[in-house]
Order: structure tokens, then sequence, then C-alpha cells
């Protein structure tokens, strides 16, 4: 079938699009990785003030 053929142009016009993307870089990847370490960071702090904290000095 000739309409399922792809074009040397097609390949070319998308090879030129992926380049573009991944000039730009991994931003996705980074925002979810700070988004998680902020998490945990606030997870930990929760534990230390409301239950760490209060039960005082272990002797």
């Amino acid at each position: 079938m000739k309409g399922d053929q792809v074009t040397e142009q097609q390949l070319e016009e998308e090879d030129r699009r992926v380049d573009e993307i991944v000039r730009k870089g991994p931003s996705g990847a980074f925002a979810v990785a700070g988004i998680a370490t902020a998490i945990v960071v606030a997870i930990y702090f929760a534990f230390y003030l409301f239950a760490f904290l209060p039960r005082g000095a272990v002797q």
C-alpha cells in the first residue's frame, strides 16, 4: 500500500523534532525527583516534630 510508506522527508522531520525535544533536556524528570525529595524531607520533619520531640529525652 502506497499510503503506509514513510518517506525520507518524514523521517528527517521526525528526527528534527526528536533532536529538539532531547536538546531541551529532562526537565520533567528533575521536577518529579525534586517533588519526591521534598515530600520525603517533609515526612521526616513531621515525624521528628510530632512523634520524636513530644516523647522527650529517653533515659
